[in-house]
């Protein structure tokens, strides 16, 4: 399929981008690693691998700060995430225009990524004051036990493409006001997002007399870079977001030194669609959960179960909607598909629905879409497989926008579909009968750490925990008690009375 349009050079636009922001020159123009953008292919600055010494100085620095920050009150140390806050409303739209330019995004996802992260800013600002513990009953009299909360220590931040900017903030916000510093790896396919988010914490660090030096740094590089961070004793929490199979990886490495791992990993995310559903809002709830951000989110909504009593009435709907979606240059504002982040992404979806053919699905959608002078690039019509059962390819993540539909005859029977991926981030029902809302959100229903019901899966607001279970991780970043993984819990007991009564009655008489 040929779109006839011509895409005008990523190259320019970046370069005045990442000089509005304030990057220094040399960062993006002299290194040894190519940086290339999704929407032509083209490469679009060169950025300089951290070498061991500077993964190690940058450790170095982030655990000094540590000594002089975590002695700085909670509700001081939100100022400086407030600051951030600021600067990052004030760049909002050049860095979505980054966004777009690094890693594809349309332009309205693009500056809603930005605007979670000036959301989780004043969610932190206000959570600087609520880093409370409890205050515990005690069987000795003259006695008060309590828990306290103090900083961890130094957060190592590992994030992927999909989330360039959002989910360094999602950490790194909460670890700021925890009285954490944070060392971040960002992916090595979108580097220049993670240098522009660093030269504007560093104008709010400026203006924060309490912030020490090395508060915040940005390591680029491969996997050695990443190895360097998992491993280092002087980094308690490592919060790394990508596939199952990086997850693997970390985990094991950071238990080995007894350090913690907070794991976002993959997600074969499902829907349920209900008898009772409405069938307006479910295809406006599917379409943008399948096909937002190119399928490329790791909430994307890849399966949906559809009532075999409303099936043959919505899946034209739906197919009608796939046709129909613009696909091109998410700079457009007509666009609602963007680029894969690469051509090897959609080889990957390549062999996905040849598999998902072989085993008797009837794909429609899925072609790649040849855009002039942009033969690196790789657009492609997302994907609707009309699949009889749940196969082996349904059950394994591609990270593209394919959808696998399935018939299904009652709730129990779909819940055991839902619940059959290994991984288990995000799911949801469409239904206007409250008993099935309530069974697939019980402790019987969806096993995953997102349960929505009249709501797609894809997306979450900063305000709820997000992650899920089983391969996605067991990781929770962003709101609701999320702060407490950034810090380590102790137990006081203070005795004020004159006399030392122990517990469980034990005499112990000099």
């Amino acid at each position: 399929m040929n779109l006839q349009t011509k895409i005008a050079s990523a190259a320019s636009e970046a370069a005045d981008v990442l000089e509005r922001l304030g990057v220094r020159q040399d960062l993006w123009t002299t290194g040894n690693r190519a940086v290339r953008s999704p929407i032509t292919g083209e490469v679009i600055a060169h950025v300089h691998d951290a070498s061991p010494e500077q993964v190690a100085a940058a450790l170095d620095a982030a655990h000094t700060a540590f000594l002089a920050w975590r002695n700085v009150p909670a509700p001081r140390r939100g100022e400086l995430v407030r600051l951030l806050g600021e600067e990052l409303r004030a760049a909002k739209r050049d860095l979505g225009r980054l966004v777009t330019l690094e890693a594809g995004k349309i332009v309205s996802e693009a500056e809603g990524e930005v605007q979670e992260m000036i959301d989780i800013c004043d969610y932190a600002v206000g959570l600087s004051r609520q880093l409370f513990g409890l205050t515990l009953a005690t069987e000795r009299p003259e006695h008060r036990m309590m828990e306290t909360w103090h900083p961890l220590g130094v957060t190592g931040v590992i994030t992927a493409f999909n989330f360039p900017v959002a989910v360094w903030s999602w950490n790194a916000a909460l670890a700021f006001v925890c009285g954490d510093p944070v060392v971040w790896k960002p992916s090595e396919k979108t580097p220049l997002t993670a240098l522009a988010v660093q030269a504007l914490f560093k104008r709010a660090a400026a203006r924060c007399p309490d912030a020490p030096e090395g508060l915040s740094a940005v390591i680029i590089g491969g996997r050695d870079v990443g190895e360097a961070l998992v491993d280092s004793p002087k980094v308690p929490l490592i919060s790394a977001t990508g596939s199952t199979a990086m997850g693997r990886t970390v985990g094991p490495r950071v238990a080995a030194r007894f350090g913690r791992a907070l794991l976002e990993l993959g997600g074969n995310n499902a829907a349920i669609m209900a008898p009772s559903a409405d069938l307006d809002l479910t295809l406006r709830g599917v379409a943008f959960a399948a096909m937002g951000t190119a399928g490329q989110r790791c909430t994307t909504l890849r399966r949906l179960f559809v009532h075999e009593s409303i099936y043959e009435r919505f899946l034209p709907r739906l197919k009608a909607a796939y046709a129909s979606a613009p696909v091109g240059d998410p700079r457009e504002g007509s666009t609602l598909v963007g680029p894969l982040i690469d051509r090897m992404a959609f080889d990957g979806m390549r062999k996905a629905l040849e598999a998902a053919r072989a085993t008797g699905g009837q794909v429609t959608g899925g072609e790649a879409v040849e855009i002039e002078a942009c033969p690196d690039a790789a657009y492609v019509r997302p994907a609707l497989v009309e699949m009889p059962t749940q196969a082996e390819i349904v059950l394994k993540e591609t990270f593209a926008p394919i959808l696998y539909v399935m018939r299904y005859r009652d709730l129990d029977e779909a819940i055991a579909l839902n619940n059959a991926a290994p991984q288990g981030l995000s799911s949801s029902i469409f239904t206007n009968d409250l008993r099935e809302a309530e069974a697939f959100t019980c402790a019987s229903g969806s096993d995953c750490g997102i349960a929505n019901v009249n709501i797609g899966p894809s997306g979450a607001e900063i305000g709820g925990a997000f992650g899920g279970e089983k391969e996605t991780g067991g990781g929770r970043e962003a709101g609701s008690d999320s702060w407490k993984a950034y810090m380590r819990r102790a137990t006081n007991t203070v005795n004020y009375g004159r006399t030392l009564p122990l517990a469980q009655g034990v005499r112990f008489d000099l």
